[in-house]
């Protein structure tokens, strides 16, 4: 009997099934085997099953800029980090990956992270016009898209610059990546006109128009992007009258905007019962075991809500209120920033300032369990919840 008659070839639904549990950097090996195992692992159906597959809450994207010391520009970093080498030891973490990693060549912003994709905003800003374009970005397999359709505007047609925002999710319905443009209060219209782009498209199309909402920017809020969670984009929405009297704002005034990405609606959502009825300094809005997280700032107090149940809006409860007052001083205000929360552990950073510091917060106990300082120059670190995947951003 001949080897070739010996021979067996399992059915390519059954290597789906074997090779959808193998680590993702296997994985991508596997495309140099032969044409044939590049098409099957490039196959969307897998690239599903593996992602699903994977393991999740072992990552994050970190996002920081390093100062020059010479004097030069400085640099934005974007790199991948094991949660658990964070949680141990997060400075000499931090400077590995600052070492091991390379900046990248323009000072890119982390839109949003999205099933192992990131989405990358660039702009150039000139006297009389400005100009937004947007890459799609897989650190893990190296492949970057093209530049999104640019979106050019005469400054002079915004009041304020915090009129328009913008955000990046995923549309599971439709199976694409979406980048959301909050074309707000044009030349004081009082409309609102919401622009969307999908990855592959080359064009933006009017997916809605209604009243402007005044995404305003509030003193100690770092971050203005849309918050990507249950199919939708969410931003923190001011009165009307926010910008003409930012000192009069309380946090019960503020509402959550909510854009759904299918069925291309929007809705507000208000504040948790029972939030305090203080002025607002430092609220932002974030994802937290994949649930929406707003958290402020009171008397040097850090208060953090959860909303367990994205449509219910009685869902939300409060998780924690942590008083650092001990932990403030002249020298390095502290302007907190969640790196990673678990069932027992919250790690905070100190984002906004030359030398990160970070407090590790025992949610269980009330306590902080440890104190760390980072005594290189970064400036805003952030976190985003990362998993390894297999999904491309480059269209065919």
């Amino acid at each position: 009997m001949s080897s070739t008659q010996n021979s067996c070839v399992l059915p390519e639904n059954m290597l789906m099934e074997i090779l959808s549990w193998l680590p993702l950097k296997e994985v991508v090996q596997l495309r140099c085997v032969s044409k044939a195992w590049n098409h099957l692992v490039s196959d969307p159906a897998f690239v599903k099953l593996h992602f699903q597959r994977s393991p999740k809450n072992t990552h994050l994207l970190l996002t920081f800029v390093d100062t020059a010391d010479d004097g030069a520009q400085d640099r934005n970093y974007a790199v991948i980090c094991p949660i658990q080498d964070l949680l141990d030891n997060p400075s000499s973490t931090l400077e590995t990956l600052h070492r091991n990693n390379r900046p990248f060549n323009r000072s890119y912003t982390v839109l949003g992270v999205c099933n192992g994709l990131v989405c990358l905003q660039d702009s150039s800003t000139e006297e009389v016009f400005s100009e937004y374009w947007f890459r799609i970005w897989n650190p893990a397999i190296r492949a970057m898209s093209k530049d999104s359709p640019h979106i050019r505007f005469r400054n002079s047609d915004y009041k304020d610059v915090s009129w328009f925002r913008f955000g990046f999710g995923y549309d599971e319905w439709s199976d694409t990546y979406q980048v959301v443009f909050l074309d707000n209060n044009k030349n004081e219209s009082q409309t609102l006109e919401v622009r969307v782009w999908s990855l592959g498209d080359t064009c933006w199309r009017n997916t809605l128009t209604c009243d402007p909402v005044s995404t305003g920017y509030a003193y100690g809020s770092p971050r203005t992007f849309g918050i990507f969670v249950s199919a939708t984009l969410n931003w923190l929405a001011f009165p009307k009258f926010y910008l003409d009297n930012s000192d009069g704002v309380k946090m019960n005034q503020l509402e959550i905007f909510s854009y759904h990405l299918k069925d291309e609606t929007c809705r507000y959502f208000p504040m948790p019962d029972g939030i305090l009825e203080v002025y607002v300094y430092g609220p932002e809005i974030e994802v937290l075991k994949g649930c929406l997280c707003l958290f402020h700032h009171y008397e040097y107090n850090l208060i953090i809500w959860l909303k367990r149940e994205f449509n219910d809006e009685k869902s939300w409860s409060k998780l924690l209120t942590f008083s650092y007052q001990e932990y403030v001083n002249d020298e390095f205000p502290l302007e907190l920033s969640i790196i990673w929360e678990d069932d027992e552990v919250l790690l905070l950073a100190n984002t906004c300032i030359f030398k990160p510091r970070f407090l590790w917060y025992n949610t269980r106990y009330n306590r902080v369990d440890g104190d760390e300082r980072y005594e290189n120059d970064k400036w805003y670190l952030f976190s985003h919840e990362y998993a390894h995947s297999l999904v491309s951003p480059c269209m065919n």
